[in-house]
């Protein structure tokens, strides 16, 4: 729930039918021409009304407040299935934009009553009540065009719905007229990606990374005495402490968290108000900035309108940028858990140095958890591969990899977020320490040799670490035998 949504008005909502086993759309034939062509005239009671578009007469589900266009987008773009629909944060954004077009539009003439029932329309929208309503795909125009006449249909017919009139009638809240005053698909659907984004960001991801950073920050304390070995290229290297280890991991999740905020202050400048190229044609002075405070308002975040709009509906750098910041964290969580997991392995055949919570039948003792935040990380990267591709191919005006770029940084933020929770929760707050392991590996590793530098210079040292290896005995035995050191003198 988004903060500010808590004080905006809540409207009564109707009791309606249970939804329609039926996908929409696949009923598209003409009606017959002895019945009256009333756009808003049921068909039957309890299965579809018509509505037209441009094209012709469609059959919307009587049960849905969506239109025409939705319908139609349902038979153009059979792509994935309903799992690939348009992500709800995007949804949600959109309930928040049309909101606050509708409040600022009263000032440019928009009829206050309209305009309320466009609003208490999109408090539902915002507020994820209508979520049932939006079929559409990711999988449509680059532009997000359909969902944005999706959203206007569904808004268009609540707000009808609750004035009393006829749903399908386009009556006193028409779609286009109405609710999509003073916007353009071009401009409402990037600032839509952008409320989503920095929603997603603030409400997911950066409180995942944090507990993921107090966690391991927390219980490195337990590790400061503790004495192990390092190692660098796999091979044993100069000790350190576990403390020490850990320290690295959570700089990285720290410095994680700073790339994700600088990324912030561009997501936060708003489209909304460029129209179809960026002209602002159609809309009014003032109008973008009045939208853009009133987001903000409405969020709680720091929104401004762009102040290039060509930029922002030609390109998204913007989105690059942040998805640029969330790859690097999915670098960063690639090699802690994989560390993790490494330093756990054994338990008597692997390095064994760490112990994990046992929290599941069957995967007790495995590293399941380090592995589910691994496989995420691959997906991140993934989903960025795909965006860079969307960013970079944006031609002249408009960018037209929209849709699958927002589908992808929300879910690369839901995936770090969710994943850091579920991997501090269920395994960094639960690893211990395998003490004696970890004073096993370290007293019979050669790199120790490395402290007599000082004392017996480097050709000694080298010395005593290749015979020790190569006749299997200890550096302290070595060192005795060789004539180098006394046994107090290596202790010390």
């Amino acid at each position: 729930m988004y903060p500010a949504l808590q004080l905006l008005a809540r409207s009564p909502r109707l009791v309606r039918a249970p939804a329609s086993a039926s996908v929409p759309g696949l009923s598209g034939s003409a009606v017959p021409p002895s019945w009256p062509p009333n756009a808003a005239r049921m068909a039957s009671q309890n299965s579809f009304r018509i509505e037209y578009d441009t094209f012709g007469e469609l059959k919307v589900p009587n049960d849905k407040y969506y239109g025409a266009q939705t319908v139609r987008s349902t038979m153009n773009f059979k792509i994935g299935g309903v799992t690939k629909r348009m992500p709800i944060p995007v949804i949600k954004a959109f309930g928040i934009l049309k909101r606050a077009a509708a409040e600022v539009s009263q000032n440019y003439g928009l009829d206050p009553k309209i305009a309320d029932a466009i609003m208490r329309a999109a408090d539902e929208v915002a507020e994820g009540k209508l979520n049932d309503h939006f079929p559409l795909l990711v999988w449509q125009t680059g532009s997000g065009t359909q969902t944005n006449m999706n959203v206007n249909e569904v808004i268009s017919n609540r707000a009808i719905e609750m004035l009393g009139g006829e749903l399908g009638s386009k009556k006193a809240v028409h779609p286009n007229d109405r609710v999509n005053k003073s916007q353009s698909s071009n401009d409402t659907f990037p600032t839509a990606m952008h409320i989503a984004a920095a929603v997603e960001v603030h409400e997911v991801l950066l409180p995942g990374l944090q507990k993921l950073h107090d966690a391991p920050n927390a219980k490195s304390k337990e590790f400061a005495q503790i004495i192990k070995i390092g190692r660098t290229h796999t091979q044993d290297a100069v000790p350190l402490t576990l403390e020490q280890e850990f320290s690295g991991y959570v700089q990285q999740v720290s410095y994680a968290m700073a790339r994700i905020k600088a990324a912030m202050p561009r997501i936060y400048e708003l489209a909304a108000g460029g129209t179809a190229v960026g002209t602002g044609l159609h809309t009014r002075v003032g109008f973008a900035e009045k939208v853009a405070a009133k987001v903000a308002a409405l969020t709680g975040f720091l929104f401004v309108t762009v102040p290039n709009k060509f930029e922002a509906l030609a390109a998204h750098d913007a989105l690059v940028e942040l998805s640029g910041a969330m790859n690097t964290t999915a670098c960063s969580l690639m090699k802690i858990a994989n560390n993790i997991r490494f330093l756990g392995s054994g338990p008597r055949s692997g390095l064994g140095e760490l112990i994990f919570p046992e929290n599941e039948p069957g995967n007790s003792i495995m590293p399941g958890k380090c592995e589910a935040m691994t496989m995420v990380a691959a997906q991140v990267m993934g989903n960025h591969v795909a965006i860079i591709v969307g960013g970079s191919n944006g031609h002249f005006e408009l960018n037209i990899f929209k849709p699958m770029m927002i589908k992808n940084v929300l879910h690369s933020a839901r995936l770090l977020g969710d994943a850091s929770v579920s991997f501090t929760e269920n395994c960094v707050v639960g690893i211990e320490a395998n003490r004696e392991r970890i004073n096993k590996l370290m007293n019979e590793s050669l790199m120790l040799v490395t402290a007599l530098n000082p004392h017996i210079g480097y050709d000694k040292a080298a010395k005593i670490a290749k015979t020790a290896h190569k006749n299997g005995s200890t550096l302290k035995g070595t060192s005795i035998e060789l004539g180098y050191l006394t046994a107090e003198q290596f202790d010390e």
